[in-house]
């Protein structure tokens, strides 16, 4: 498995997979502890969907939805204080293009 993902990823240093596999963990984490906070910020409380017929369903969908570009941005902020960007730079372009955000990405012709 260490192999194939070295092979897949282009790394060819054990060190920089446990440092990939670092940023991951600490970027995953990071999310998913920022979201209710900013959440809470928005004024989104738990509380809000009590009365809401699957209140819970809604609050976690939205939880998750805060999550995934709180992700994004702590990805490459992480990437950055590890040094490995430039991997977690190429990484975000190849998933947000698959996710049909590929215009981001793309560069104007000028005519």
């Amino acid at each position: 498995m260490i192999k194939y993902l070295k092979k897949k990823w282009g790394i060819t240093s054990n060190t920089q997979l446990v440092v990939i596999f670092i940023v991951f963990a600490i970027t995953g984490t990071g999310s998913a502890e920022l979201a209710a906070p900013l959440l809470e910020f928005l004024g989104v409380e738990p509380s809000d969907f009590v009365e809401v017929p699957f209140g819970k369903v809604f609050y976690t969908l939205l939880r998750i939805l805060i999550i995934f570009p709180i992700y994004q941005i702590l990805l490459i902020i992480v990437a950055t204080l590890f040094f490995q960007f430039k991997f977690f730079w190429e990484f975000e372009k190849k998933i947000l293009k698959r996710m049909g955000l590929k215009f981001l990405f793309e560069k104007k012709n000028k005519n």
